[in-house]
């Protein structure tokens, strides 16, 4: 009984939320600018750290941050809500770091990653070393390696970066990529699983002593 009442207020805060924010867009369709501005506070930290992961630049995302907005303005009024907020919202600050990287020459910066925990039954993972309290030599190592993960993710195509920062960092689902990106849902797991190894192999040459 206790986890039926757990489950069911699970829902209802979920369904409230989505009600509260049909309600937002709604006002800010309506040309409410504090709705908009409300918009824009829920998910300008979200945006501008999944951009930055994406593009690298401060300065650059900072900028497609802005322009991301400006685009859900111009756009508020066709937005029909059969995608969520936040799905609509990813798909256009998406659309905007490809288009950025495309025109860029191809050397990508570094992005900040944090290493996924692994999942069973979810192909190429690994898990890294303990960091809790480590040694010195230990928080050398880790540094080391820390920096061979992101110089791979910064290596990855943009589609493979994509679906791999939208589902490892952002939590996303398959479901929620799949709508973000307009590819089946089975494109969505090809593209990380094989974003994953790419990333793997780059690590287990490292640590052969095999990587540059």
């Amino acid at each position: 009984m206790v986890s039926d009442t757990v489950s069911y207020t699970g829902r209802r805060i979920e369904v409230d939320a989505l009600s509260a924010e049909a309600r937002l867009v709604e006002r800010a369709q309506a040309q409410d600018e504090t709705a908009f501005e409300q918009i824009m506070n829920l998910y300008a930290d979200r945006l501008y750290n999944y951009i930055l992961r994406m593009v690298g630049n401060p300065a650059d995302a900072e900028d497609l941050l802005q322009e991301a907005f400006l685009r859900a303005y111009q756009g508020l009024p066709s937005f029909d809500g059969r995608a969520s907020l936040s799905t609509w919202l990813y798909r256009i600050a998406t659309n905007l770091c490809i288009d950025h990287q495309r025109k860029r020459a191809r050397r990508v910066q570094t992005v900040s990653y944090f290493a996924w925990e692994d999942e069973e039954g979810e192909p190429g993972e690994w898990e890294f070393p303990d960091t809790q309290t480590p040694n010195p030599m230990e928080s050398a190592l880790n540094r080391e390696l820390q920096q061979v993960v992101e110089q791979a993710i910064g290596s990855l195509s943009p589609k493979l970066r994509t679906v791999l920062l939208l589902y490892d960092v952002e939590n996303l689902s398959y479901e929620e990529i799949a709508r973000v990106l307009n590819i089946p849902m089975g494109t969505v797991k090809s593209r990380l699983n094989h974003a994953r190894g790419q990333i793997q192999k780059q690590v287990e040459a490292y640590l052969r002593g095999e990587s540059k």
